[in-house]
This record gives structure tokens, sequence and C-alpha cells, in this order.
């Protein structure tokens, strides 16, 4: 996955262009997402080869279109524990909308308290549960009558800007990048940031986007049309040549993954702290 590698530099934030600020967090959008779900996809995978059958830990997050969809695509596990084991017992959506409101909020905080002592976290769980409480007190009515592109860049923006609270390294940090993203100007620009946006970079954050939206699930619906088991027709006869090529992909992916791997440097995974 692109990995974002402008948040080290915290004294060069006061000058950091809007646009490169952006290309930063969009970096590491996708690295959190390929990361944590990457591995989570192995731990399924190794465990179904010892016989445990563990579900999905990532359903394609950021498709959604409100940060309560996000919250039941993202990290699920995580979800359902917190809501089964912190949410109802406080009382969940039982008592009156202030309290439902307040059980959101205690929640996200101590979500964020979770992942790390400091404020940074502290802020981003508490930024994920005012926005939980607000979509329930009416801004999810609000998405509802809006455009569906329109409430997908409401999510995916919020969730964007929630992520520099959770990978800068203290909330002054975290408060310089946000003024870096929204200066609307290009003061300060300067092309020592630029020469980040490789054609490597390109293309791998295509891939990445591409990677993030449910496109195997397309091409499965695709692949059972073809063997004829939802009116393939006359495709059905490329059932058997599909199948070939999938695995040939994946192979191919394979290779190319290990390729990376042999030529990169040492990169552990960014929750392994968590």
């Amino acid at each position: 996955p692109p990995r974002s590698t402008l948040f080290p530099y915290t004294t060069l934030f006061r000058s950091l262009d809007m646009p490169t600020a952006w290309l930063g967090i969009l970096c590491y959008t996708l690295q959190i997402y390929f990361d944590f779900s990457g591995y989570s996809d192995m731990a399924i995978g190794l465990a179904r080869m010892f016989g445990f059958t563990f579900g999905e830990n990532f359903n394609y997050p950021y498709i959604s279109q409100s940060i309560q969809e996000f919250w039941r695509r993202w990290h699920i596990s995580l979800s359902l524990w917190f809501r089964d084991y912190l949410y109802i017992p406080l009382g969940g959506n039982r008592g009156s909308q202030a309290k439902t409101y307040f059980n959101l909020v205690v929640v996200f905080f101590l979500c964020g308290l979770w992942h790390g002592a400091g404020w940074n976290f502290i802020v981003w769980g508490l930024y994920h549960g005012a926005f939980l409480a607000l979509e329930r007190a009416g801004l999810g009515r609000v998405l509802e009558g809006l455009w569906k592109p329109v409430r997908h860049f409401y999510a995916v923006l919020v969730v964007m800007v929630g992520w520099v609270f959770f990978r800068s390294d203290n909330l002054g940090q975290a408060l310089q990048y946000l003024q870096a993203l929204f200066s609307f100007t290009w003061e300060g620009f300067d092309y020592f940031y630029m020469t980040f946006f490789s054609r490597q970079l390109f293309g791998t954050l295509c891939l990445g986007v591409v990677g993030s939206l449910p496109v195997p699930r397309i091409l499965r619906l695709l692949h059972e049309q073809l063997q004829g088991r939802e009116g393939g027709g006359v495709l059905q006869g490329y059932g058997v040549p599909a199948a070939l090529a999938l695995v040939v992909l994946l192979l191919l992916v394979f290779v190319a993954s290990a390729m990376q791997m042999a030529i990169s440097t040492y990169s552990p995974f960014i929750y392994t702290k968590f």
C-alpha cells in the first residue's frame, strides 16, 4: 500500500501546501486500510487452514455513505466488542435520545483511549463519537435525501480528516496538519514535497483506490454468470477459462507482492502497536 511519508516532517507542516497535505492523508487512508485489512485476511486464511472459520473484519469501509455505516464495515470485531460489552451495558439506545448520544460519545472516547493514551487518540475517538451522535440526531435523515456520491464524499472526507489525529504523533502535530489541509492556499509550496509524488506512487494510488472497492465481489458475480449459475446462457462455456484466468491473476499478484517485499526495507504492520 502507499505509505504516507510526510508526517515525520513535523516542523515543516507550517509551510506544507494544501494539495500535498491532501496527498499525504490520502496515502495514509489507503495504507492503514490495506495494512489492517490485509493481515486480518491473513489471519482468516491461516485459521481456515487449521479448520477454524473467522468472520470478515473489513467489508469495504470506504464505500460507506455515513459514519454509522463506516463503523459497521471497519474493524468489525472491535466494533462488535464495544457494542456488546460497553454500549449495550451502558443502556445503548434504550433510554432517552440524550442518553443514547452520551453513550455513543463515551464508547468512542474509550475506543480512542484503547488505541493509545494520547490526546490525539482521545480526540479521534470523540470526533467519531460526535459524528455518530449527530447522525442519530438528524444528520442521518438529511444525508438520506442527498445524492449518493455526495453521501459517499461526506463519509470519506470525515474519515480522512479523522485519520490526521490517528496518525499524528501528538495533538499539536495534528492541528498543524489540519491547518495545511484547509489552508486554501499554495503559499509555501516547495518542490521538496512533490518529490514524493512519483509515477510509482501514482500507480499505487490508482491500484489502492480500485482495491478498496468491491471489485472481487463484482468479478465473483460475473464468474457465476459465466458458469451459468445465474443465467449465463451462451457464456457458460467460458466458466473454466475464467476460473483459470483468476488463478493466474492471483499468482501474478502473489509474485509481484513477493518481489516488492524483497526489494523493500522492513516495514512492520501499523497496528502491531495497538
